[in-house]
């Protein structure tokens, strides 16, 4: 399949503009507003963007992925746990993560099971009418490294450690291909991109339309982050 040429006619493509998932997302300024005009680019090509919103509540989304991870880093981090001197060393969201999952049922884990089921198959019903779905890449721009993580977006505090980076569950749940491409640099010069979310099994595709974005902007050749200019 890779080996396939990059090159595709992207006239008629309809691509799907989720945003910040109708309002329910934090997202710092001038992320959304950098992502817009991006949208431009995938108009040059041949496609049309629409903006839609996807058919499951955001926060039943977001409350079964949190379940599953969960229960999939107490699966890993467990035999850590339970050794109080090697728990002393990990992280306070290791922790956290572990003892979230002692909390669930194998009733809790089935329901989340079901619930994951119910959203594949609202944002794989978009892809009747779409080709691809665009979110941002991120609800932040960088961030120093002294942060440990944003606890904040817009004064609304993030009730968990990875609440303010929501906005890649849709593609981490749905186990759907994703790829990034760059959309432009916010008022500090760092960077931001699009999500770009393609159906199952269309990897292909995808690299396709990427390409087809980068031959329109020209990202990577000719777009550096002022913080390179020098």
């Amino acid at each position: 399949m890779f080996t396939r040429a990059l090159q595709r006619d992207h006239k008629g493509t309809r691509v799907a503009w989720l945003g910040d998932l109708g309002g329910h997302l934090q997202i710092e300024h001038g992320v959304v507003e950098l992502c817009l005009s991006a949208l431009k680019a995938f108009e040059t090509v041949g496609c049309t963007v629409e903006n839609t919103r996807l058919d499951f509540p955001p926060e039943r989304m977001w409350e079964t992925w949190l379940k599953l991870r969960h229960w999939l880093v107490a699966g890993d981090l467990m035999r850590l746990y339970q050794d109080p001197a090697k728990r002393e060393r990990m992280k306070p969201e290791a922790v956290w993560e572990v003892e979230g999952a002692l909390e669930l049922t194998a009733l809790d884990v089935y329901e989340a099971s079901q619930a994951r089921s119910d959203f594949y198959r609202a944002i794989t019903r978009l892809f009747d009418t779409y080709d691809f779905l665009l979110l941002p890449s991120a609800q932040v721009f960088a961030f120093d490294a002294s942060v440990h993580w944003p606890k904040a977006i817009n004064g609304v505090t993030m009730d968990t450690y990875h609440r303010w980076m929501e906005v890649v569950v849709p593609g981490s749940l749905s186990a759907l291909p994703v790829i990034n491409v760059p959309v432009g640099f916010g008022p500090q010069g760092l960077p931001m991109g699009v999500q770009v979310i393609g159906r199952h099994h269309g990897e292909l595709a995808l690299l396709q339309v990427a390409y087809a974005y980068e031959q329109a902007t020209r990202w990577v050749s000719e777009n550096l982050s002022p913080l390179l200019k020098v």
